[in-house]
């Protein structure tokens, strides 16, 4: 079998289904890419449900890893776990912009992968997510808001360059896996934590509002 087979398959999968989207894509494509045979990816992914769910597993595992590590530095202030939370989901996504792109897309769709993903990682984000946000009001570093809206806000900024790369870079000609484009996005990001979300100032923990 042929070396490193399992991630040639993996890499020509986000590549196809990226491009030509799942359903646009056979098990053969992905094979020819990879320069595997089909057998391979049979033992492997069993099919091509299996690799997909594979995709999808890979991306969240890595993506709430990040969240749950960042979260260990809540004591050091809500802001301050936020804003890591941020800049390292912005950097894995620009680091995997084609999977990123993909799976995001993907998740838009009503499908038993999709409902898997949002019946655990989705849950598991949202968890952490509202933690930080209710850290933050009762320390007085957030404005009182929708904790839901705040995620919305959230996790739009940080998914749209991913799942419209076509319109960033066909429209706006912005290229998501470019480093300026981190590099700038992060401070955007940011500045929306320390002037939407936050209160004007440096404020202590516990602090009284007049």
């Amino acid at each position: 079998m042929k070396k490193n087979a399992k991630e040639a398959i993996v890499r020509a999968a986000i590549s196809l289904f990226n491009s030509n989207g799942y359903s646009g894509t056979s098990v053969r494509d992905i094979a020819n890419l990879a320069r595997v045979n089909t057998a391979t990816i049979a033992y492997y992914f069993n099919n091509k449900a299996g690799l997909l769910e594979y995709c999808f597993m890979h991306f969240f595992e890595q993506y709430i890893g990040k969240i749950e590590e960042a979260y260990l530095s809540i004591d050091r202030g809500a802001k301050e776990c936020l804003k890591r939370i941020v800049s390292d989901l912005l950097h894995y996504q620009c680091e995997n912009s084609q999977l990123a792109s993909f799976v995001y897309r993907e998740m838009s769709m009503d499908s038993q992968v999709v409902r898997e993903i949002m019946s655990t990682y989705s849950l598991k984000e949202k968890y952490y997510l509202q933690k930080i946000f209710e850290r933050g009001f009762e320390w007085q570093e957030f404005r009182p808001h929708s904790i839901p809206y705040l995620i919305i806000q959230l996790k739009g900024l940080l998914m749209m360059p991913f799942m419209n790369t076509q319109y960033m870079r066909e429209v706006l000609y912005i290229f998501p896996n470019e480093p300026f484009f981190e590099q700038k996005y992060l401070k955007d990001l940011h500045a929306w934590i320390d002037k939407t979300l936050s209160f004007e100032g440096p404020m202590m923990k516990g602090a009284v509002i007049k």
